[in-house]
This record gives C-alpha cells, structure tokens and sequence, in this order.
C-alpha cells in the first residue's frame, strides 16, 4: 500500500521544501539532498507508484513516455547529455530503496566510475 507520509508525497504536497528544477505533467525534478555527484537530481512522477514495476504496469503509457521524456529533458537541462550521466531506478530493499515512491535519480557532471563495487567489496 502506498505511504501517503512518505518524503516524495510530503513534497509533491508542498509540505517539505525541496530545490525543484523543474515540474511538469508527469514530474518534480529536485537537487537530491545526498549530492553524489556534482549533477544529482531526482524525478518523481506526480502519481503515487512505490516502485518501478508499479509504474510501468499501471501507469497509462501516455504517462510512461511523458515521465522518461521528462527524466531526458531534466539531463538536457543540466548539460551532461554530451559528457555522459547515470539514471539509477533502485526497486525493493535489496535495491536500497530508500523513498516507497518511484523516483529516477540522474548523476552527471565527473567520471562516475565502474557501475558496482568489485565483487571483493560485495562479500
């Protein structure tokens, strides 16, 4: 069930101040306050879906598309297109999802590495 209290809700909601970046239709793109990288931003679609499998399967595709477009332009907008950026969808515990709200993060703007630790640092 989704948790109406949750950090994402509360924002949507205006009840928790966040540095936005933009805001259409389908999203809210906001500075992540755990910068990971000098380009951190966060998309949230405006509807309530926990988690990747939620939206994909009952978001309508009108909204799918809109909201990726959205995440696309967001990468635009922060110039890293052309140096390359990072979307990072975490789904589940396992996953480290931390928000129960579907959010995509975009990181950019230095050389993120390799995508995972190496596997003596998974152990």
């Amino acid at each position: 069930m989704y948790d109406e209290q949750n950090v994402f809700a509360r924002i949507l909601r205006g009840e928790i101040p966040a540095q936005i970046v933009y805001d259409d239709e389908w999203c809210v793109a906001f500075h992540d306050i755990s910068q990971a990288a000098p380009a951190h931003i966060l998309v949230i679609p405006k509807n309530k879906y926990r988690n990747f499998a939620e939206f994909v399967k009952q978001a309508p595709e009108e909204e799918v598309h809109g909201f990726f477009d959205s995440v696309r332009h967001v990468a635009k907008e922060l110039k890293v297109q052309e140096s390359g950026y990072r979307l990072i969808m975490n789904s589940g515990a396992d996953a480290h999802q931390t928000v129960e709200h579907f959010h995509v993060h975009i990181l950019g703007g230095k050389k993120l590495g390799p995508l995972l630790a190496s596997d003596a640092q998974l152990r």
